[in-house]
């Protein structure tokens, strides 16, 4: 990989990087935004093919990583401690 990103790249980096802030503060309904934001935007990028070959594979890594970590993470499952 090169020592510059591309526009695309900084693109996903960005929401990534919104997905991450609002994860560690626990905004769980706005990380599942982030998520659907991300979603869309990769898909979006790969029709378009402004993301190839070692780029490409690298997010959609990054993509299954992130919906395996988002699976069941939002506040309607979440359980009161009270109970």
């Amino acid at each position: 990989m090169g020592l510059f990103k591309s526009k695309a790249e900084k693109e996903l980096d960005a929401i990534i990087e919104r997905l991450n802030m609002n994860m560690s503060n626990n905004y769980k309904d706005n990380a599942q935004d982030d998520m659907k934001e991300l979603e869309n935007l990769f898909q979006e990028m790969v029709s378009e093919e402004k993301i190839k070959g070692k780029v490409l594979s690298k997010y959609d890594s990054i993509l299954e990583e992130y919906r395996e970590k988002l699976k069941g993470y939002s506040h309607k499952d979440q359980k009161p401690f009270w109970h």
